[in-house]
């Protein structure tokens, strides 16, 4: 195993920087002072690396030299900001020393916390650089949110973070998985959280975005990334402001018929919910990293194989390290005040009134459900037939949660399922009030698919798992050789 390095100060990144010859650029940035051109000055040496730093705070002057953009601290602003400064820097520097310079232009729009502390504070960093003189840009984006209470800590993470990446860009390039470990240099994940990550450009032609977002939550950057049905990386503040959510949790591994169906069924009575009527509503369908990681180290196959099923049939995907459904659902809470929906089997129903699960809270599960359920939040859940309701007790070995056996012609619903003793009247409770619904309209002929046993009749060449999932699945399995079906061997199609 390879000797891990020393790491870096902040410091003495920013001096490596600074007497390297060929590095040359500018720095703009907006909301925070100029903390990260700051950290370079601070160094030494910085003549020798900034041809510019440029802070356009006031919005007139910010609107004169980049255009307006809908808000200040936004994507859009920070692309405005890294194609003017880029233009401008080219086009005064090249012919002078265009030939023995990598050009770079570092930007970033950030707001820290108000005098009040009512605002979030986060912010977009960026840079485009040259990987050699002359040849055609490369870039890096990321969205942070700073953790500090006190703003000049913030902005001092700010600073650090933006080292960071200057660094890695110029440096660890070849290797985006310790370049993305190494934005938490000097920082950790207590001060800093980066939720939405894209390389773009000559230098990462091969790199898959999704993959890099997955990496910062395994490193623990951050807790959810999301992915569109364009199989692009969101930013979810960009995504769930003020909108109602809807969220389904599976393995998906692959998409069944259940998951369609209890997704449809669901959203069809969450629009009704007098909290929704009016509202803009977001779909999403959510893998928890525990599920990806169910068999061991992580397929990056696999993980792209489920996604890009998701997509086909125009789902948002969230990827999240929340096990538990109140973290979720306050991970929600960040984002918008408006009424949220879990869509979810008996199964995880009953997996929820697990007391396990709580053991790391001082009031157990009667906390976790004050979380979960104190602000706009219902269950809808999906039915289960009598028959495989009973194997899921026997599979499970959870007789202690629920002790109730079915008729195999008996469905499972919220409404009948039983829950161990000692929880049933507060299961009632809930029931009553309306925190938990049953889902109707469902397909009776779907109930006793599991995802699991599609793939298991996928990898014993057994036919019958294409009657288990949507056509537009089946020919995608079929096509890209997904879940190993046949003996394709060329990739998914990433």
């Amino acid at each position: 195993m390879e000797e891990k390095k020393e790491l870096l100060t902040t410091t003495q990144k920013a001096r490596r920087i600074n007497f390297d010859a060929l590095i040359y650029g500018t720095f703009a940035e907006i909301g925070a002072g100029q903390e990260v051109a700051r950290e370079f000055f601070h160094a030494g040496g910085a003549s020798g690396t900034i041809a510019k730093s440029i802070s356009a705070y006031d919005m007139v002057f910010s609107d004169a030299i980049y255009g307006k953009s809908p808000r200040y601290v936004s994507r859009e602003r920070l692309n405005l900001m890294l194609d003017h400064e880029y233009e401008l820097l080219v086009e005064r520097l090249s012919a002078i020393r265009g030939d023995r310079t990598n050009f770079f232009v570092f930007a970033d729009t950030v707001a820290t916390s108000n005098h009040q502390g009512t605002n979030e504070a986060h912010g977009w960093l960026g840079i485009r650089f040259q990987a050699a003189p002359t040849a055609k840009p490369s870039e890096i984006v990321l969205h942070v949110r700073m953790w500090d209470k006190d703003s000049v800590l913030q902005q001092q993470a700010l600073g650090i973070v933006g080292v960071n990446l200057i660094y890695g860009a110029l440096y660890l390039r070849a290797d985006p998985r310790q370049l993305v470990e190494s934005l938490q240099d000097c920082l950790g994940t207590d001060r800093i959280e980066v939720d939405m990550l894209r390389f773009s450009g000559h230098c990462f032609e091969t790199i898959d975005n999704r993959l890099m977002s997955l990496h910062l939550v395994e490193c623990k950057l951050t807790n959810a990334v999301m992915f569109g049905p364009q199989g692009e990386v969101l930013q979810p503040s960009e995504i769930l402001h003020k909108k109602a959510i809807l969220v389904e949790r599976g393995s998906f591994r692959p998409v069944t018929h259940v998951n369609v169906d209890m997704i449809t069924c669901a959203a069809a009575q969450f629009v009704q919910e007098s909290a929704v009527k009016s509202k803009e509503v977001v779909v999403l369908m959510e893998i928890t990293m525990n599920n990806l990681l169910s068999e061991g180290a992580l397929d990056a196959r696999d993980f792209l194989s489920r996604v890009d099923l998701l997509a086909d049939i125009g789902f948002t995907v969230l990827i999240s390290n929340y096990l538990e459904y109140y973290r979720l659902t306050s991970y929600f809470r960040r984002y918008s005040k408006e009424m949220i929906g879990v869509a979810i089997g008996i199964n995880n129903l009953l997996e929820i009134f697990n007391e396990k699960y709580y053991d790391n809270l001082e009031g157990g599960i009667l906390e976790s459900f004050g979380r979960l359920f104190r602000n706009a939040v219902k269950l809808y859940v999906y039915p289960m037939s009598g028959e495989a309701y009973d194997r899921y007790i026997v599979e499970s070995s959870r007789t202690r949660t629920s002790t109730h056996s079915a008729a195999s012609n008996v469905l499972i619903t919220a409404k009948n399922v039983r829950v161990a003793d000692h929880l049933s009247s507060l299961y009632a409770h809930l029931l009553e009030n309306h925190f938990i619904d049953s889902i109707v309209g469902f397909d009776t002929n779907f109930l006793g698919i599991f995802s699991r046993d599609a793939l298991q009749k996928i990898r014993d060449h057994d036919l019958l798992w294409e009657s288990m999932v949507p056509k537009s699945i089946a020919v995608a399995i079929k096509r890209r050789g997904l879940f190993g079906h046949g003996n394709a061997s060329h990739d998914d199609g990433n």
